[in-house]
């Protein structure tokens, strides 16, 4: 029994007293807490405990300080301060409306520059186009077309810039190269080679063909390029004489391009000459709308 005792005694021995507890967990306590936090809180833990000696009773608490004058005085302190950051406040604010004034107009003149070098852009110039004049063409629109529906794409071209042209209510002439080979051969002439129709002609510059013509007007540029033209008349009815064809049958020939010469024969000795009035398929143009 005696050797359990001693034993067990050892044990109790190995065991910390609370004052070594406190001092562990005073040294575990991290820099931010103060000391004289920490001895507060000891002492706290002491009167709590009894191991302080002396009444409690004793203990007063601090008295806290009620001085009207020094209140007055922190007081007057505080709205002095407050009027003084008021004043800041408003300096900074009235600075910062002049700022903001002087930048609104700086934005407002940079929109206005670029809103015009985007309308310089947006609605070029004829001058920008090739000078290239059709007969007659020098203040109107020359429009070369073709009736012909052989190529579906050709004719759906022609008339995709005619119906642009009449949407914009503007009068101009419309020459169809498989009507007329004069007109044919006057647009090879001007363009230096063979080329297909439609060809638009505005003041005796080449906007270009269906391509070019559509995208400008997608983009907003083909009015500009129309203005000065004259309006066509506000009943836009065909004409009554061609119907919108332009062209008549010959009324020398008939169509046949063959007429008699002025002669002395007679039956098969007949000579068969050019009509001079026609073109090449029998057609005059129409006296009255052309």
């Amino acid at each position: 029994m005696k050797g359990v005792k001693g034993r067990f005694l050892k044990k109790l021995k190995r065991f910390p007293t609370i004052t070594t507890l406190k001092q562990s967990l005073i040294l575990q306590v991290p820099d931010s807490i103060s000391i004289s936090k920490l001895s507060k809180d000891h002492k706290d833990e002491e009167i709590e405990s009894g191991f302080l000696d002396g009444d409690k009773e004793k203990l007063t608490p601090p008295m806290k300080s009620r001085d009207p004058v020094s209140a007055k005085d922190n007081s007057e302190l505080m709205i002095s301060s407050e009027v003084q950051i008021d004043h800041s406040i408003q300096g900074r604010d009235g600075l910062t409306e002049s700022r903001a004034c002087d930048l609104e107009e700086r934005v407002m003149d940079n929109a206005s520059t670029h809103k015009a070098k985007e309308e310089i852009e947006e609605h070029p110039s004829l001058l920008d186009f090739e000078e290239k004049c059709p007969p007659g063409g020098s203040d109107s629109v020359i429009f070369y077309t073709t009736s012909l529906r052989g190529i579906r794409k050709t004719f759906e071209d022609c008339s995709a810039i005619r119906f642009l042209l009449e949407s914009f209510r503007v009068m101009f002439q419309e020459r169809d190269v498989s009507m007329h080979m004069e007109f044919r051969e006057e647009l090879w002439r001007m363009m230096g080679g063979r080329v297909v129709p439609p060809r638009l002609f505005i003041k005796g510059r080449h906007i270009g063909g269906a391509d070019e013509v559509v995208g400008l007007h997608e983009q907003g540029k083909l009015k500009k390029l129309l203005e000065g033209i004259p309006l066509s008349p506000t009943n836009n009815s065909p004409c009554k004489g061609c119907g919108g064809m332009r062209f008549l049958l010959c009324l020398n020939c008939n169509g046949s391009c063959k007429v008699i010469a002025d002669g002395d024969g007679d039956g098969d000795d007949l000579l068969h000459i050019r009509c001079p009035e026609c073109n090449e398929n029998g057609l005059i143009k129409c006296p009255i709308c052309c």
